[in-house]
């Protein structure tokens, strides 16, 4: 072989290898291209994937939410009702502490009869959630009593409640109305 077809066979390998390289740049940069592409595409799927979950427990939040304002307002809807008719059981006790002690038979007769509508009254609001914050000897609790005054009282403790000047109530649990009471202090 000649020198002449020595360098053409040369020439043509390096021709054949810078084309052998140049495609597999090609290839390398289309991999590279599309593993971006596919690269990118997880990232805004992952993106799709946490805003779901995230409204998908706020959703879950707003739901249990909803149930538990439905359930309060079942409880406390009365609440406003409640209220205004302790003014009406506040009349009929302060009724029957006017007449109690009568000695003429037909007032006697009213007083049974207004304390017989009184107490079926209280049922009445009772079976509605209604309940009376006990007063009588206990202790006085700011949550549940109001203490209208202070004094000495003989074989009573500090803060032992020993008159209640209004009833207290409350709805379900929660306090509608404090008791007023009179608290012993030696």
């Amino acid at each position: 072989m000649s020198e002449t077809q020595v360098n053409d066979e040369n020439k043509k390998e390096v021709e054949l290898e810078a084309k052998e390289n140049e495609e597999a740049q090609v290839a390398e940069e289309e991999t590279t291209d599309g593993e971006q592409e596919i690269s990118e595409e997880m990232k805004e799927l992952m993106e799709f994937k946490d805003k779901f979950y995230y409204v998908a427990a706020e959703m879950e939040n707003l739901k249990r939410r909803h149930e538990k304002q439905l359930q309060d307002q079942m409880k406390f809807g009365t609440e406003k009702v409640m209220i205004g008719l302790l003014d009406v059981v506040d009349n009929l006790e302060r009724t029957l502490q006017a007449i109690e002690n009568d000695e003429d038979e037909k007032v006697k007769n009213i007083f049974t009869g207004v304390d017989m509508v009184k107490n079926q009254f209280l049922d009445c609001l009772k079976n509605n959630g209604l309940e009376l914050i006990e007063t009588d000897g206990k202790t006085f609790d700011p949550h549940f009593h109001e203490a209208m005054a202070q004094m000495p009282a003989e074989g009573k403790e500090d803060q032992e409640i020993i008159q209640t000047y209004q009833n207290g109530y409350s709805l379900n649990g929660r306090v509608i109305r404090a008791a007023k009471v009179v608290v012993a202090k030696n």
